[in-house]
């Protein structure tokens, strides 16, 4: 088991946040998504993106937060954005959430700092920020293709809700499940 740590990510941080996306993309959905799509990826845009995310969130209840590895040094190793669930939670034609469901936006570790416990701190703490802002259900898309993000939400007590999608990468239908837990459980 490592020694870390999850704490608000700073905006300092959101170009690491973008290239840990990139690497875990390129290794998880290597043989999920074009290979063209995953090189084209630009990673200053998504680190000017998660800056936006961090420093003017859409709402107090929208968060980044990153975990860190102590190991020498710290180092940011992983992340989850996560907030109020909105459009992007929802399968098609299905009509709004209830207000009281956060939704899952991101939540990565980079693959060589995988199985040290980073993903389950991330979403622990997720769940305790969920849980203090009054929410009381959460959402999660995993990729039909992504057993390890599916095997992971389900080992925390996530189950599948039975909504499901397909997103359009560059002509090819990616199939995506949605995953929900109560967060009034204790």
């Amino acid at each position: 088991m490592s020694q870390g740590y999850v704490r608000p990510a700073r905006p300092a941080e959101a170009a690491e946040i973008a290239r840990i996306q990139l690497t875990t993309w390129r290794v998880a959905y290597a043989r999920m998504l074009p290979r063209h799509v995953l090189a084209d990826l630009d990673a200053d845009r998504l680190a000017a993106a998660w800056t936006a995310a961090i420093t003017a969130p859409p709402s107090a209840r929208h968060r980044v937060l990153v975990a860190v590895e102590q190991a020498g040094e710290s180092t940011v190793v992983g992340f989850v954005a996560a907030g109020p669930a909105d459009a992007q939670a929802l399968a098609p034609d299905e009509p709004a959430l209830p207000a009281d469901a956060a939704a899952v936006t991101d939540l990565l570790v980079e693959p060589r700092w995988g199985r040290r416990g980073h993903g389950s701190r991330l979403l622990a703490a997720a769940v305790d920020l969920w849980r203090a802002d009054g929410f009381g259900r959460a959402v999660a898309w995993a990729y039909e293709q992504d057993p390890a993000t599916r095997s992971f939400l389900r080992g925390a007590g996530w189950e599948p809700d039975g909504a499901a999608r397909a997103l359009d990468v560059d002509d090819l239908l990616v199939n995506q499940l949605r995953l929900h837990t109560d967060l009034t459980a204790a």
